[in-house]
């Protein structure tokens, strides 16, 4: 840049200053030696990469470029240290669940077994709500190698065990799975509930037991399953309504009326999918008659076939029929576009409960009820307007939550939610009636615990008649509850409101803690390190 001069002479301040890229000039910023093992730490477990990365010779170079306050420059430990120092990393990870466990009261967990490779994991995610934000928050805290058949007993074992190493007995509210067999016995077999304590406790006391000595010193497993208790089970909502599509497919299968048509139907749409995937041609085709490209269906979220089937009746039915035509495959009829076009109206309000239920941040417990109420008024909403073909679709969804309809649990959870409360009961006032009574049962057992101690005992002489008939006020103890719940009835929606009533806030904690629903080359113990620092976004 050259410097500008006035016409007397003078110069003239430049409009741009001059860059001056030399050594000598250069300002360095300088990092430590720690920095940077933070920062290939986070780099090796963001992008899965193997540890030997650090031990690339090409990967050195780039880090010896690195400018250190370090005399030996920005070397890098060798593999083995390099495990050590991500172990340390995992462990201060683990101290800080800890210690945010140990400051929560209530906890749910979610379990899923998972086969790739021929190898099994048990994988776990802890869930809470924050009491002071009411936000909600979530770790996984397990990605254990499960060697063996995936029995019941050996499910219960491990759920047991992982719960334990993180200090979560007595806290943990309900563990979520699917409904695999095997989860849901090892959930009836040990899961102890008080009267089933109070019945061994009599069994033990009345009668003398007598053990196998061999048994004994052998420490046989039936002595250590004795000893698992799992807590309550919920059964997974996402997954159950999986099970639920399934069961229109199956209904759609075997009904006279229907069997031939979504045959057909489903048979031609796979085809269309099939071909446009898997042929450039084609797929440039198919934008020719829509602006979008077809949805191909995964074989596990079932919402995928929905949208799917969707996307194809967004093409009118003159446009599809030419572009079968032109794809050299036989052509949807009238009869299966309307069949296709009804049983996504059917399934619409499946597919959107399969959303909600299927969130984390703001989805709790309590959403359950709510949301199975709404699916099962607005499909069978449907049945008037839709014909012969589709008409039963509705039925097909009422059976799958039965339990779950029942559940005291449930409905606690969706009445203490402020966006609920009993708007969701519609106008049936017995079941309002009826929630009333039990979130005041509830209240009046979580605010009124026992007194620790015998208060002190009156001192006798010089008490006069008003002392005498020292009755005891009732502090408006009944009152108090009934005008609490009253006053959070009239209350707001949003989830903050629920600060300015104690009592039921202690309540929303408890049952709403669980979440509806609980939804790579595995290796053993060092990949489920790496996997839960990059789940937690632990930072380096």
């Amino acid at each position: 840049i050259t410097t500008r001069y006035s016409d007397s002479g003078g110069a003239l301040a430049a409009k741009q200053q001059r860059l001056s890229f030399s050594a000598s000039s250069a300002v360095a910023k300088t990092v430590s030696a720690s920095e940077i093992h933070k920062l290939v730490a986070g780099y090796v477990v963001e992008e899965m990469l193997p540890i030997s990365t650090v031990e690339s010779p090409s990967f050195r170079r780039i880090i010896n470029k690195i400018p250190t306050t370090s005399k030996t420059g920005g070397a890098m430990p060798d593999r083995k240290t390099f495990a050590n120092y991500l172990d340390k990393c995992y462990g201060d990870m683990e101290k800080e669940l800890r210690e945010q466990f140990d400051s929560l009261e209530y906890i749910s967990t979610t379990a899923d077994l998972r086969t790739a490779n021929n190898k099994s994991f048990m994988g776990m995610t802890a869930h809470w709500i924050q009491p002071s934000t009411l936000k909600r928050g979530k770790a996984a805290i397990a990605c254990r190698r499960v060697r063996g058949r995936h029995t019941y007993d050996v499910i219960a074992g491990e759920i047991e065990q992982i719960h334990m190493s993180y200090g979560l007995g007595g806290k943990v509210t309900a563990t979520v799975t699917d409904n695999g067999s095997n989860f849901v016995k090892a959930f009836q077999v040990f899961h102890k509930t008080a009267s089933d304590s109070e019945e061994e406790d009599e069994d033990r006391s009345d009668s003398v037991t007598f053990e196998d000595l061999n048994n004994v010193l052998s420490g046989s497993d039936g002595d250590a399953n004795d000893m698992i208790s799992l807590p309550p089970h919920h059964r997974c909502a996402s997954h159950t309504l999986n099970l639920i599509s399934t069961d229109i497919e199956k209904w759609l299968s075997s009904n006279s009326d229907t069997r031939a048509v979504y045959r057909s139907a489903t048979a031609k749409c796979s085809a269309l999918w099939t071909k446009a995937s898997r042929s450039a041609v084609a797929s440039e085709t198919v934008e020719k008659f829509s602006r979008r490209k077809l949805l191909v269906p995964t074989s596990t979220r079932w919402n995928s076939f929905y949208e799917a089937l969707c996307r194809i009746t967004d093409i009118t039915i003159t446009d599809l029929q030419s572009l079968c035509t032109q794809l050299g495959m036989r052509c949807i009829t009238d009869k299966e576009y309307h069949f296709v076009k009804e049983y996504c109206i059917v399934v619409k309000p499946l597919a959107m409960a399969l959303d909600i239920l299927q969130g984390e941040d703001n989805c709790f417990y309590g959403t359950t009820l709510p949301t199975l109420e709404a699916l099962m008024t607005k499909t069978l909403d449907l049945k008037a307007n839709l014909s012969r073909m589709t008409s039963g679709l509705p039925d097909a969804i009422k059976t799958r939550f039965a339990s779950t309809l029942d559940s005291k649990e449930a409905l606690l959870a969706a009445v203490t939610i402020p966006k609920f409360k009993l708007r969701w009961l519609r106008d049936d006032e017995a079941k309002k009636d009826a929630a009333k009574c039990m979130l005041a049962a509830e209240c009046h057992a979580q605010g009124h615990p026992l007194p620790e101690e015998l208060p002190p005992a009156p001192v006798s002489g010089g008490e006069d008649e008003s002392n005498f008939f020292s009755f005891t006020d009732d502090k408006e103890d009944s009152n108090s509850v009934e005008t609490e719940i009253a006053d959070y009835l009239k209350s707001g929606v949003e989830i903050d409101t629920l600060n300015k009533f104690p009592t039921i806030k202690a309540l929303f904690l408890r049952f709403n803690t669980p979440t509806p629903s609980s939804a790579n080359r595995l290796s053993d113990k060092r990949f489920e390190h790496l996997l839960l620092l990059l789940e937690l976004n632990f930072q380096f």
